[in-house]
């Protein structure tokens, strides 16, 4: 197979993370006699340092002519959040990118690995039967696109954001969460907030007609704060859980705390095409950028799940999550996840433990 990959790096740790998924890739390819090429593109501080844009049109023509993008961090230090380079960098950059080629679709894994219970921030109680969660989030609708606006009336500052979704919009996150599912623990949690907003009233409504299409699939329907409760308290009980923009948002945060890093947490959007970017969850760190210490594990697993979600490559996907889960076992850490009195691998050493896994 032949594919061309869009290479942004972006900011931080985004070019040291971003080398280490090439390599892996490049790994991949070798064994497998695939040809990945590499078109790398500037986006965020990177891009506006150069071009004073955050996402220039010659980054998204290379996005477009390519066949998936591999997207690593952008932002900078919070110290200099006041610079004009760093101001909206991220809205200009990865909600850009997410605008400019119609990705509706979230897909964030959240999993505790065994080998990393310790590190987990909820008892060994809670997470002892074993969580492995999927939070399929809707990109294109909700109140981040909606009409937002600032006024008066009678001198006092007023200000509104409208949550807005059409049937079909909800009716098409909610197949992809169940197709999902078919291919997990065939089980559904769809999160609303159906008993105040009207919105969500809708997306209930759509969803119960989506799983009335997918009998084999448990179903359930679940309000957004009780959600958020039930992440801490018992995240073993969700597979797929299928959300709105603004509630997917704040709950794959929250999921993405149960692992122990943000550096083991991957990322996909995609649009109904199947075009897709993949990315870490975590930020750009500028604190540790440049140390040749940062994990990038996370960055890794987005480069599986882009030769899952976008070339079909599922052996391949399956050879690099397996890799990773062989590091983990022979005790090869980075700093994040480091265990007490162990030393702490690069991120040359991880990746290289990595690609010898394969």
């Amino acid at each position: 197979m032949e594919k061309q990959i869009a290479i942004l790096a972006g900011d931080g740790i985004g070019p040291e993370v971003m080398e280490a998924s090439r390599s892996v890739l490049d790994a991949v390819a070798a064994r497998w006699g695939h040809v990945f090429t590499y078109r790398e593109a500037l986006v965020g501080g990177a891009a506006y340092d150069e071009l004073k844009e955050h996402f220039p049109e010659e980054t998204r023509v290379i996005c477009a002519e390519s066949d998936a993008i591999l997207f690593g961090s952008v932002g900078g230090p919070v110290s200099e959040a006041h610079l004009e380079k760093w101001q909206g960098c991220e809205t200009n950059s990865i909600l850009a990118v997410r605008k400019a080629f119609g990705f509706n679709a979230n897909f964030r894994p959240a999993r505790v690995y065994p080998q990393l219970q310790e590190i987990c921030p909820l008892k060994a109680e809670i997470i002892g039967a074993g969580v492995d969660l999927l939070m399929v989030r809707e990109l294109s609708g909700d109140i981040y696109f909606g009409e937002h606006k600032r006024y008066e009336v009678n001198g006092k500052r007023v200000a509104h954001d409208v949550a807005e979704y059409d049937e079909d919009t909800v009716a098409r996150i909610g197949h992809i969460a169940f197709q999902a599912a078919e291919k997990r623990r065939q089980k559904v949690t769809s999160v609303d907030k159906a008993n105040v907003l009207h919105s969500s009233k809708l997306w209930r409504e759509v969803m119960h007609e989506v799983a009335a299409q997918y009998p084999a699939i448990a179903y359930e329907d679940m309000l957004v704060d009780n959600c958020a409760m039930q992440i801490i308290k018992n995240p073993g009980q969700f597979d797929v859980v299928v959300t709105s923009n603004m509630f997917g948002d704040i709950l794959s945060d929250a999921a993405a705390v149960l692992p122990g890093s943000l550096g083991l947490t991957p990322s996909a959007s995609l649009n109904p095409e199947g075009f897709g970017l993949y990315e870490p969850s975590g930020g750009s760190a500028p604190d540790i950028a440049g140390k040749g210490i940062a994990n990038p594990i996370a960055q890794i697993l987005s480069a599986a799940m882009l030769l899952r979600f976008s070339f079909g490559l599922t052996a391949e996907a399956d050879a690099i999550e397996l890799a990773v889960e062989k590091a983990l076992d022979d005790g090869v850490r980075t700093a994040d996840i480091q265990s007490k009195g162990k030393p702490a691998a690069s991120t040359a050493e991880m990746t290289t433990a990595i690609i010898a896994a394969l």
